[in-house]
């Protein structure tokens, strides 16, 4: 739909003109003193990888002049040779055309728009390379005046549709580009090593029948993101769009997969784990962010799962969403502050059914974390009447009221949820639109985890004190004053 929606954007006539003021008989000026005037002198469109097509650029024409100017020629610079494709009112500069149109009339206080699209090609390099050409405007006094065009290609390896078969270390010099359902059979290990980077088109996702291993590092981490690298608008990246592509599906026999200090973002589900044998572990995050995705975070139904160290925020469905199955989450950081609809999910959801099923010996552990968002109940358990699911949370930052259950709730501090809507977001760095979730001095959870459970090495890999804080990021004072500084 994007691309019909760029083409439909693409070839869409310039503003019609209200001729009803202007007669037949306009003067059209041929002295050098008139000329044109254009909204920009560059258009310049984000590194985008070759052989993928661009957003829509566009720019207006204007005529500011007290006569009517006409262009000889308007023509794309270098034709063919470097993927631009220019539509001038109305008019496609291609083959055709000779990359150009000819005596094109603009009258006095009269205006046309210009769409610029391109598709670069190989440009040979492991490196992104400039891409220049320029629209040049004719007028019939022979003034000549142009608007540059500049972009930045870079080559990628493609993988479309890709079925992993075997085991396979997934690396290249490259930027690596997935386009449809990558999926990784029943049996076969892939492996993203430390340092790399999956750009996923709109449609694609990894399906994993097998097992998977994001085997980041510290300050080397796997990423897994859009793989639009331009800007929906001059102030938003795509990147920072929830929604660009499906997400990871783990299948009922996948087991051992493991995500280490990697980042998952601008996904629809980011993590779905289908129903498994709960006698084995199917997933063991750590160290990791999923952050910004239109659907859930993690959702897992009926799974053995392990949960530490890791940042999971703001999703228009809940954050984790656990039905059934055995969770053990440890210095996790929950926070549901997504921005884009009223109706989000909440922070962390337990529940022992789903509409066709019950998983009465289900089971969830919480240590050391933060649950947080905006509403004034950010965690939800939902069970049928003949359960014997367990639910504890201990050493925890909670937004809810309070629980008189001090066995199932011990040592938990309450945040008030009489506060604002976002109160909860105090707690951390910067302001909401940052989304920086380290913590500030202020917040209770610092010097507040329990030192007998709590884990040696928070989210970046830095040493946990004698009093470590609650959540994925331990308080470091120097970080705070530096992002005041900034």
């Amino acid at each position: 739909m994007r691309i019909l929606r760029n083409i439909f954007l693409f070839f869409l006539p310039a503003v019609a003109v209200a001729l009803a003021s202007c007669t037949d008989d306009e003067d059209f000026s041929t002295s050098q003193r008139d000329v044109l005037t254009f909204s920009t002198d560059t258009i310049s469109f984000d590194t985008l990888f070759s052989r993928t097509p661009s957003s829509t650029r566009t720019f207006w024409v204007y005529n500011k002049s007290s006569a009517g100017i006409r262009c000889s020629s308007i023509r794309l610079a270098y034709g063919n040779q470097t993927g631009y494709r220019v539509n001038v009112n109305g008019v496609f500069l291609g083959e055709k055309q000779g990359y150009q149109l000819n005596n094109e009339e603009i009258r006095k206080g009269d205006s046309l728009r210009v769409f610029i699209e391109l598709t670069s090609a190989e440009n040979g390099s492991a490196t992104p390379q400039e891409v220049s050409d320029r629209i040049d405007f004719l007028l019939e006094s022979g003034v000549s005046q142009s608007v540059q065009l500049k972009a930045y290609s870079w080559d990628a390896l493609k993988l479309k549709a890709p079925v992993f078969s075997r085991d396979t270390i997934l690396t290249s010099d490259k930027p690596i580009v997935i386009n449809g359902m990558a999926k990784v059979e029943e049996g076969v290990t892939l492996t993203l090593p430390a340092g790399t980077t999956l750009y996923m088109d709109y449609d694609s996702g990894i399906e994993v029948c097998g097992t998977l291993l994001c085997l980041g590092e510290a300050g080397k981490e796997v990423t897994l993101r859009s793989s639009r690298l331009d800007r929906m608008f001059d102030n938003l990246l795509y990147d920072e769009v929830s929604g660009q592509w499906r997400g990871i599906v783990f299948r009922e026999k996948s087991f051992g997969n493991r995500i280490e200090h990697t980042d998952i973002h601008a996904a629809c589900d980011a993590i779905v784990c289908d129903s498994s044998d709960t006698e084995r572990e199917k997933l063991h995050v750590s160290s990791s962010t999923i952050h910004n995705n239109k659907g859930y975070g993690i959702v897992a139904e009926n799974c053995r799962i392990t949960i530490d160290n890791s940042q999971v925020s703001n999703t228009l469905r809940n954050c984790i969403g656990l039905l059934g199955g055995m969770t053990t989450i440890n210095h996790t950081t929950i926070a549901q502050f997504y921005p884009l609809s009223a109706d989000r999910g909440s922070a962390l959801l337990f529940s022992d059914a789903t509409d066709t099923a019950q998983y009465p010996n289900s089971s969830l552990l919480v240590r050391n974390s933060i649950i947080t968002g905006y509403a004034n109940e950010e965690y939800l358990e939902i069970f049928s009447d003949s359960t014997t699911a367990e639910a504890r949370i201990e050493y925890s930052l909670l937004r809810g009221k309070e629980r008189e259950d001090s066995l199932r709730f011990p040592n938990v501090i309450y945040e008030n949820a009489e506060d604002t809507a976002s109160a909860g977001y105090r707690n951390f760095r910067n302001d909401l639109e940052v989304y920086d979730f380290r913590l500030k001095k202020t917040s209770k959870a610092v010097d507040a985890a329990d030192p007998t459970t709590s884990l040696p090495l928070d989210r970046n890999a830095l040493p946990r004190d004698e009093k470590p804080d609650m959540g994925c990021y331990e308080y470091i004072a120097e970080e705070e004053e530096e992002t005041e500084k900034n």
